[in-house]
């Protein structure tokens, strides 16, 4: 009898253990899941968003987390659809995240001057200028764009990543300044700022202006009302080589704004994802990939941002380190590269063709326009002439690849 209790209670008892085990499994895991989630949205929520992140959310965009930023990678269209799209039609680009500057006073070219490697005072009323933020090792702090304004001040758009650098770096040099008495101060703007891109982006913007577009070429500004909204400065650049322009615009219409451009069928909303894709087919640099602090100008090859006047006197930061490389040879070189096979990206090796490193990439994507790969890095100078045929390392496999003048695809600026 005892043994019949026993072997009818024994499996109860085990039964109801194994039911008290499997709740306590399910309760650290939805558990787990929880913290895990709260600790996703407790992320988010300390991500910096911009005005138009709810307008973003609201149109499918898939949101990720950029230079500390909330940002859309691609909305509901593939990452290739929007790159093709706004090389055959135009798109919008949320770039509110970089930081825009004012530079009053009567010592602004001067300031900004001792900061930049630009001959700002050679620009004409409303023009601008891509220039280098560098540091007292030749290395460069930051790319940006200065434009010389005709309202008395200098409008600047410097990177989102170096954002609380280029503040802090600007900063501290107004404080020099103004100790020795000069005219100088700086604004930092809270506006909004997107961008309009495409071979369509001239007729679809006219609609709005009663300015000509036609007298606005690339690398100048101008104020304008957009569709009703006083107050937009209109710069004619951008990050994708095709013409385009980036619209600065008060924060409390930039939805307004972006929705009366949307309005037309050739629009559409792309992401940081074709944008990224975009500036590389134009050879176009990204802070923090392909230059950094411990990067000269003369080794990027961006040795066409610095002034002959500023070459001369050199008196930009670095100048005694960046002046005299750009008649020397440096020992590496940044290049473009093309490959077929597997995509190149970020830190894979490149190899000379009896497979020595001989330098890394800083870029790489397939290439939409070319259904090629297409990369740019830094190599031994030895090897950074058109055509030389090395090779890049991929899945520690050697991949044939050729360096390559850039842009990989021709761009597409209006001149005027």
């Amino acid at each position: 009898m005892w043994a019949r209790l026993s072997a009818g209670v024994v499996p109860s008892v085990v039964g109801r253990r194994a039911c008290r085990e499997a709740r306590l499994r399910a309760t650290r895991c939805a558990t787990a899941k929880l913290q895990q989630r709260d600790a996703s949205s407790s992320a988010e929520a300390a991500l910096k968003k911009t005005p138009l992140f709810d307008f973003h959310k609201a149109h499918g965009g898939k949101m990720v987390d950029f230079a500390g930023w909330s940002m859309p990678v691609q909305y509901k269209d593939s990452h290739i659809s929007s790159h093709m799209h706004t090389r055959e039609h135009s798109a919008i680009f949320d770039v509110s995240h970089m930081l825009q500057t004012k530079v009053h006073g009567k010592d602004r070219i001067k300031f900004m001057e001792s900061l930049v490697v630009a001959d700002i005072s050679e620009l004409k009323d409303n023009q601008g200028t891509l220039s280098l933020f560098t540091n007292d090792k030749g290395g460069i702090i930051d790319d940006l764009i200065v434009t010389k304004t005709d309202q008395g001040y200098l409008y600047v758009v410097s990177n989102a990543g170096c954002a609380d650098k280029d503040s802090a770096h600007m900063t501290s040099r107004l404080a020099e300044f103004k100790a020795s008495g000069s005219d100088v101060d700086l604004e930092f703007l809270d506006e909004a700022l997107i961008a309009l891109q495409g071979p369509s982006m001239s007729r679809v913007l006219q609609e709005g202006l009663k300015e000509d577009l036609s007298k606005l070429p690339f690398m100048t500004s101008a104020l304008a009302t957009i569709f009703g909204i006083p107050g937009c400065r209109v710069t004619r650049c951008g990050y994708t080589g095709e013409d385009g322009v980036e619209i600065s615009v008060p924060q409390s219409r930039v939805v307004e704004l972006t929705e009366k451009l949307l309005a037309h069928s050739e629009v559409k909303l792309a992401g940081l994802g074709a944008r990224d894709s975009l500036r590389l087919e134009a050879g176009l640099c990204l802070y923090g990939n392909d230059i950094d602090e411990s990067t000269t100008p003369v080794e990027a090859t961006l040795v066409w941002t610095i002034g002959k006047r500023r070459r001369q006197a050199k008196d930009f930061p670095g100048a005694d380190i960046i002046v005299p490389q750009i008649k020397a040879k440096t020992a590496r070189k940044r290049v473009g590269l093309i490959s077929t096979g597997p995509p190149v990206r970020q830190h894979t090796p490149i190899l000379s063709p009896d497979g020595k490193v001989i330098g890394e990439v800083t870029s790489g994507c397939p290439s939409p326009c070319l259904k090629k790969n297409v990369a740019m890095g830094y190599v031994d100078t030895a090897y950074a002439k058109n055509g030389t045929a090395i090779q890049v390392e991929v899945r520690k496999k050697a991949v044939a690849a050729t360096v390559c003048k850039m842009p990989f695809v021709p761009t597409n600026y209006y001149s005027g």
